[in-house]
């Protein structure tokens, strides 16, 4: 596959007037050149998110997005889900093959046949990682497209390109606030785990959130505690707040 186009963006540094808009605008035309029909980049949502707030740029089919809520696909998407088992860039393929066992196998496989008959027969997800864990997502998406380890690694890094030019143009503010320095030591999955505690979220919302066992929520808590000298879960919000950690 001629990955010019990838490198060509990669290689392009944003004008300090640039729009978010031509950003994406440039983006689009190297994910058409590649083969794919549709794309979407996204900021990693908190429970309170809207669409419009998430959304950085791209679109799946007219109606999609519309069966994907009516029919709570969100629960159990296998393609996000996934995002908690990698740290690189994946196809559908990869992820339903992680979910062979899983209770909710027929309704995933019923999602994936739906995703099908709106033109969505294949796709590939690279996540992007930032100082507090994972901070958003690029999918494309539509006719079958292979991909090689090495451009796979080319689209994980058009994938982080593409996010950390069009947020601080889109949203100057969370900008700031994803990048802002992290001043005790964790680890990427305690991060996300603290992030997601600073939502108010219980520890079996989490684990779903984040395709993990209670337990192994409980026992990151426990070790972000820990390093925090912490008193309990709020002192840990508390303190989290005060060091930056999160917002």
């Amino acid at each position: 596959m001629d990955m010019s186009p990838v490198l060509q963006f990669l290689d392009a540094e944003p004008q300090p007037d640039e729009s978010a808009e031509l950003i994406r605008g440039r983006l689009s035309k190297v994910i058409s050149a590649l083969g794919f029909d549709f794309f979407t980049l996204v900021r990693q949502p908190g429970p309170e998110s809207d669409d419009d707030g998430i959304m950085l740029g791209g679109q799946w089919p007219k109606g999609w997005p519309e069966l994907y809520v009516k029919r709570k696909y969100a629960a159990i998407d296998p393609i996000v889900r996934y995002l908690g088992h990698s740290q690189r860039g994946y196809r559908w393929r990869e992820a339903m093959g992680a979910f062979e066992q899983d209770a909710h196998r027929n309704r995933m496989e019923r999602m994936m046949a739906d995703a099908r008959r709106f033109g969505l027969e294949d796709g590939y997800l690279f996540p992007v990682h930032g100082r507090r864990g994972l901070v958003g997502s690029l999918s494309v998406a539509g006719r079958p497209v292979d991909l090689s380890p090495s451009e796979m690694a080319l689209m994980d890094a058009l994938a982080k390109k593409a996010f950390w030019d069009i947020l601080p143009a889109q949203d100057p503010a969370a900008h700031e606030r994803i990048s802002r320095p992290v001043a005790v030591q964790m680890t990427r999955r305690e991060l996300e785990t603290l992030e997601y505690l600073g939502y108010g979220m219980t520890s079996n919302e989490m684990g779903a959130t984040l395709g993990l066992s209670t337990h192994t929520v409980d026992w990151y808590m426990n070790g972000i505690q820990d390093k925090l000298n912490a008193k309990n879960r709020h002192h840990v919000v508390a303190i989290a707040f005060r060091l930056g950690l999160i917002s």
